[in-house]
């Protein structure tokens, strides 16, 4: 994954927790009880950003969640009517997550994970389809992963030293 180190102080960034798992650990006095929380953030301007927190209480975990997700936003090429530039797979783990374009006026058809992604992002329009494994983890990755490896026409353009009207068709 490439990640563009981006200053997210000047950004308005909403958050969204996907899921909050409680864990145990077995020590000598019994288990200890624990709280991770998955955390998507994002401007909705093609900025998205995931985070894992853990912690004894649920804010707690929540916060520290957000905070690790600010660190990690990429940024996003998105097309004129809001959809991704191309298909992709986007990859993390065992989960595989199909990002296809779609027109204008189709929305977001996606799963929990991957829905909460797109609508943070900023997308309007896309198709996905998770493949392989369900762990909400590792799909919200997947998809983060996906989008970020999009290349945007003057990107690729450049690379082939073409104009971007030969791409485009």
């Amino acid at each position: 994954m490439k990640h563009t180190i981006i200053d997210a102080s000047q950004m308005e960034l909403n958050d969204k927790v996907v899921t909050i798992k409680r864990v145990t650990k077995t020590v000598k006095g019994g288990r200890s009880m624990r709280f991770t929380a998955l955390v998507v953030v994002g401007d909705g301007n093609g900025h998205v950003g995931a985070g894992l927190g853990k912690a004894v209480e649920i804010p707690e975990a929540i916060r520290k969640g957000k905070e690790d997700a600010v660190k990690h936003i990429v940024e996003i090429p998105l097309d004129e009517n809001n959809s991704i530039t191309h298909d992709y797979i986007g990859k993390y783990g065992s989960a595989n997550v199909l990002l296809k374009r779609a027109p204008e006026g189709t929305g977001i058809i996606a799963g929990g994970p991957a829905r909460v992604v797109c609508e943070l992002a900023g997308i309007k329009n896309i198709r996905t389809k998770s493949l392989g494994s369900n762990n909400k983890q590792n799909v919200v990755l997947a998809t983060i992963a996906g989008l970020c490896n999009l290349k945007s026409p003057e990107e690729v353009a450049k690379n082939r030293g073409k104009s971007v009207d030969e791409i485009l068709q």
